[in-house]
């Protein structure tokens, strides 16, 4: 295949974020309900001689050293399994903010995999690509199918889809990057751990009531790091019809769902002009 392909890498949405224990390998296993927006970065691929990766889009000075992208990462993880794998270029579009808990750079990543199962006419649940996603990054299988369901454990053990309802809501980034090695140096965990919660209920009414018994236990050392993260949950708090505000991952993104997107889009306006400098955007998670 020659032709180039394109996939869209969704925001990734932590309606719940559960940290349970801190493993013996350093890492900690996690609980966390997941959705996706409709706002996405674009990765496309055409293949050729070796890999490449260009940047573009309003996020490209955000992202770093182009050799460490986690696009290039997780390609580099999937020829060390498929010596055979064609190569080639990568093109992102980057429209998602850099290091702000949406796992946009883990989003990429899924996508760039999709891209190389789909040159090669294979299914991005191979196990060859779950393998890729794995070593890679922690949110990377979860975003290989996005749509939301539970992930537990480090991020690799997946739930089946949640069957959720399309969410209206409001994204909110300050601009303002928060490390998410930062903010696990910074969490307290209990010397017992914590529970994990119950599997989520799908009907609307019932899930925005269990999602308010909920939370996200990254919020506390997150705002210890970046306090304006406070000054984002009291403005999506007084909107009017917002049902419920948190923070999304490690921060700093944090968004509110509402009654509806026309909802949503009516408080977009709003905070866009209290607050210019702010990233804000209306959507829809699924």
């Amino acid at each position: 295949m020659t032709e180039t392909l394109t996939e869209l890498a969704p925001a990734k949405i932590n309606l719940t974020l559960r940290v349970l224990r801190r493993r013996a390998d350093g890492y900690h296993d996690l609980d966390s309900l997941v959705a996706f927006a409709d706002l996405a970065d674009r990765v496309r691929f055409t293949p050729g001689d070796v890999f490449s990766l260009r940047v573009g889009g309003p996020g490209a000075a955000e992202c770093g050293d182009i050799s460490a992208n986690l696009i290039l990462r997780a390609a580099e993880a999937l020829a060390a399994k498929m010596p055979s794998l064609t190569r080639g270029a990568f093109d992102l579009d980057k429209q998602l903010p850099v290091a702000a808990g949406l796992g946009g750079g883990s989003s990429d990543a899924a996508a760039a995999l999709r891209l190389l199962a789909r040159t090669h006419g294979i299914a991005a649940n191979d196990p060859r690509i779950v393998a890729a996603a794995e070593s890679v990054g922690a949110d990377v299988p979860v975003c290989l199918d996005p749509v939301a369901r539970v992930m537990r454990g480090i991020g690799h053990d997946l739930g089946p889809p949640a069957g959720l309802p399309p969410l209206p809501a409001l994204l909110v980034n300050p601009r303002v990057a928060v490390p998410t090695a930062a903010v696990f140096r910074a969490f307290a965990l209990p010397p017992e751990g914590n529970p994990a919660p119950a599997n989520p209920p799908t009907a609307s009414g019932a899930l925005t009531d269990w999602l308010r018994t909920q939370g996200n236990d990254l919020e506390t050392p997150a705002r210890t790091i970046a306090p304006v993260i406070g000054d984002v949950l009291d403005a999506l708090r007084a909107l009017p019809g917002a049902d419920l505000a948190r923070m999304s991952g490690s921060g700093a993104t944090c968004f509110a769902l509402f009654p509806s997107l026309a909802a949503a889009k009516a408080a977009e306006a709003a905070l866009s002009v209290a607050q210019p400098r702010w990233w804000v955007k209306a959507v829809t998670l699924r």
